[in-house]
């Protein structure tokens, strides 16, 4: 079998979730190629999974001071180099397309009436599951961005219908630093953060942020530019997770049992939504800005136990080679059966 894996690049959670299933691709010898949209080629890091990718322009947010920039995001997204690149990509040679919610391969697909499975968090969400901030343009864009035949989404909870447990590969450690917290706001403003933490001088921030900020950062602030094999290790033992309410984070936090505290990006609907499920489940706390009182009760907060998601990478994998794809109840159920989920998310 012969895939094209397209995958959103914009974010990071996408990309962790490639990282889960291209190991467990490789692991069933079948031959994939990647293609990533949305991040200009010099943005991605830590790619060598993926061997030989490629990249194109694709389609992204615009972002402003935490906040989703509507006008920005219309003027470069609207372009005819979408769709050039949607006519030039040729699917002859494959088989399958993996798609995690990116546009030129999912319209490619169509357009050359090649198989399609979406795999994504997006896909969740088209199922009446807790959502914040729905409009009509919002329903409109989880249908018709990255349109595909066969859409498996994922969540922390299935909430009644054919979901996946989160794609999660973490490595856990027996140190727990509590007083150490780790923050990644890739919204704000670098200042405005190291502005923000500076009071809370009994606590260590770990920050992972693509800028350094431009005035001296307090001694209990430690800043670090993003590298994923520091990042794991900090999340392995840090004592909780600030973050923004990107899905794969999340994910991380609850199956390591790090109490978690999210701000959305405002006007992104994907974040907003999870903000709304975290609150239903009881599993994190929010803040809508940055807000002094919410993060001086939540670090006094306990952390929650783990929870242990199964690998859904091999599961999938093996799903997919036995082509009864319009079948997803029977594979979602046997995941679900493997997770014991919090009593009181029932």
């Amino acid at each position: 079998m012969r895939i094209l894996y397209g995958v959103q690049g914009t974010g990071n959670g996408h990309l962790s979730r490639a990282r889960v299933m291209a190991k467990a691709l490789v692991e069933h010898n079948i031959h994939v190629d990647f293609l990533f949209s949305g991040r200009k080629p010099e943005h991605f890091f830590d790619m060598e999974c993926f061997g030989d990718y490629r990249v194109q322009a694709g389609m992204t947010f615009a972002t402003h001071s935490g906040r989703v920039n509507v006008s920005q995001t219309v003027k470069q997204n609207f372009s005819l180099s979408l769709l050039k690149d949607i006519q030039a990509l040729d699917l002859s040679y494959y088989d399958l397309v993996l798609n995690d919610f990116e546009p030129v391969s999912a319209w490619a697909a169509r357009r050359q009436s090649v198989p399609s499975i979406g795999i994504s968090h997006q896909a969740a969400l088209t199922h009446p599951v807790p959502k914040l901030g729905s409009t009509w343009f919002n329903e409109l864009l989880l249908n018709y961005f990255a349109p595909v035949d066969v859409a498996l989404g994922c969540h922390w909870h299935h909430f009644g219908f054919p979901i996946l447990p989160p794609f999660v590969e973490v490595d856990a450690s027996p140190i727990e630093h509590t007083h150490q917290i780790l923050v990644y706001l890739p919204f704000e403003d670098a200042d405005v953060i190291a502005e923000f933490f500076k009071p809370f001088r009994d606590y260590q921030f770990l920050v992972y942020h693509a800028k350094q900020p431009t005035e001296p950062i307090a001694e209990h602030i430690q800043w670090y530019g993003f590298n994923r094999d520091g990042f794991k290790q900090h999340l392995a033992t840090c004592g909780g997770v600030i973050g923004n309410a990107g899905f794969e984070l999340a994910s991380e936090a609850l199956t390591l049992g790090k109490k978690l505290l999210v701000k959305p990006l405002i006007g992104q609907f994907e974040q907003l939504s999870n903000v709304a499920a975290l609150q239903l489940l009881g599993a994190g706390d929010s803040m809508m800005s940055l807000d002094t009182n919410v993060v001086k009760r939540w670090l006094k907060a306990a952390s929650p136990n783990p929870i242990a998601y199964p690998q859904v990478g091999n599961a999938l994998v093996k799903w997919i080679c036995s082509g009864q794809w319009q079948h997803t109840e029977t594979l979602c159920h046997d995941l679900w059966n493997q997770v014991k989920l919090p009593d009181t998310w029932r």
